[in-house]
């Protein structure tokens, strides 16, 4: 039981990264980006090549997180300047990144990286203490995830970050203070994705593999992780929205290993997926219409 936990938050952390992406484009921006589920293995491919090529581990992650915010960039740009609807504009995309992603793993479906250096086997990673070994992975999903978090936090505070939540709420405001509502959407749709690539970047690292599949169902994983987490701990009026979020994420891992645990398998994923997400609808909706009563 106690390795399952610690598997549930582990996994809960680096999923937490990608809802967190997911939760600015979705809640804030209200815009459903598909392109999520190409941007997650585009960091993962990248990482697995740098990896392989001697890189060091941190700076993949820098680069995956530069190669999310160019795919969130064309995303953007495909619905804001070619006014292709938002749902077209992320399934241009994620296809696009399909093929892309290919070629970065010079045409391979996977990358092992068993014998690369990883943030997990290396680096700082080596000078945590000897009695924390067990929890390693833990320690540094956690410290990235909060990294990530608190970064996120000091950006929506900004001028900007106040502009990119005032563009899904209200874009008369925006246009009304003569800034470019299609520019900080575009914003927005690029910060989203460089998320969700560097959570794929850890994910790759921990699982020492890149596979040109592992992204398929990452927004449904993201969207259910979300709206969880927004729902669950609404009552908590003092924590910021990216913590539920991320207690969102946590929740999700534990449904899905309490799945497990009770006989389901690895090919019914996806559908442990699809049913968690149509409970965090219902939920929601019921949640919504008590709330107007």
């Amino acid at each position: 039981m106690f390795d399952i936990l610690i598997g549930v938050l582990e996994q809960g952390f680096i999923y937490g990264i990608m809802a967190l992406g997911v939760y600015i484009s979705y809640k804030i921006l209200n815009f459903p980006d598909l392109t999520v589920d190409g941007s997650f293995p585009l960091g993962a491919a990248v990482t697995a090549v740098l990896l392989t090529a001697g890189v060091n581990p941190w700076l993949a992650l820098v680069v995956s997180f530069i190669a999310g915010i160019g795919a969130g960039l064309i995303t953007g740009i495909i619905h804001v300047k070619f006014k292709v609807t938002d749902l077209l504009s992320g399934i241009l995309v994620m296809t696009a990144l399909y093929s892309i992603n290919y070629r970065i793993a010079d045409k391979k479906a996977n990358i092992p990286i068993f014998d690369s250096n990883t943030i997990f086997n290396s680096g700082i990673a080596k000078h945590f203490p000897e009695a924390i070994s067990s929890f390693l992975v833990l320690v540094i999903v956690f410290l990235v995830a909060l990294i990530m978090k608190f970064l996120l936090d000091w950006y929506l505070s900004t001028k900007s970050g106040f502009l990119l939540r005032a563009t899904g709420d209200n874009k008369q405001f925006v246009t009304s203070i003569a800034k470019d509502y299609g520019t900080i959407k575009i914003i927005g749709l690029a910060i989203s994705n460089a998320f969700v690539a560097l959570a794929g970047s850890v994910v790759c690292q921990q699982q020492k593999l890149f596979d040109i599949s592992m992204g398929t169902g990452t927004i449904v994983m993201g969207l259910a992780a979300v709206i969880i987490g927004l729902n669950v701990f609404k009552p908590l009026k003092f924590l910021k929205a990216t913590t539920m979020v991320l207690g969102g994420s946590i929740i999700y891992k534990a449904c899905v290993a309490m799945a497990f645990e009770v006989g389901f398998d690895n090919a019914d994923i996806r559908l442990i997926t699809a049913v968690l997400f149509l409970i965090a609808l219902i939920s929601n909706g019921r949640i919504l219409k008590a709330r107007e009563e």
